[in-house]
């Protein structure tokens, strides 16, 4: 009875190192790569664009949430890799929107999204019962802004687009470090 027991305790103990250890590739290597993916298919966007758009600027009302990611820094590791999760998730839903005024290839755009998605679920994997916590409102309502007060009130106009590949870029390079943070800590 004894070995039944310990038995059982070795295994679980196992899986658990196994499971922590594929999450850390996932997150070293799998997660790295997506990142590289995403943001070189951003800058084939950009390449594509007709629009010039360098000195234009989301406006204030929707000013880049830098207080959310200095708070996500300095939380838990798990709590990092979920709000780094709701940022992908949110990229993907806003990418979802009528892009048809963009100058971008469709099959570029379907490629993003899914790069960005199969991230958010491979890190959602890693992170257990928080990858079902609450979502951050703030950061929910930022992306809601950037969707109603730049590509809705722009008409989803190639300019409007063009400002939101700027800003995701922004976001997509702040998660990788959140991502880097959190696997340094775990």
């Amino acid at each position: 009875m004894l070995n039944r027991i310990f038995f059982v305790c070795l295994s679980l103990s196992l899986y658990s190192a196994g499971s922590s250890l594929s999450c850390r590739w996932v997150m070293d290597h799998k997660f790295r790569q997506h990142s590289k993916n995403s943001l070189a298919l951003l800058d084939t966007m950009a390449n594509n664009s007709t629009n010039t758009t360098e000195d234009a600027e989301v406006e204030d009302t929707v000013a880049f949430p830098n207080l959310l990611y200095r708070q996500a820094s300095k939380a838990s590791a798990e709590d990092q890799l979920a709000f780094t999760v709701q940022i992908l998730d949110e990229t993907a839903a806003l990418f979802e929107e009528d892009h048809s005024s963009a100058s971008w290839e469709e099959n570029t755009v379907e490629n993003f999204v899914n790069v960005v998605t199969q991230q958010a679920d491979e890190l959602r994997s890693c992170i257990g019962s928080h990858g079902h916590k609450k979502k951050n409102k703030k950061l929910h309502m930022y992306f809601q802004r950037l969707s109603s007060h730049v590509l809705k009130r722009m008409g989803h106009s190639a300019e409007a687009w063009e400002l939101i590949r700027g800003e995701v870029k922004v976001h997509l390079m702040r998660a990788n470090q959140l991502v880097t943070s959190a696997t340094r800590t775990n």
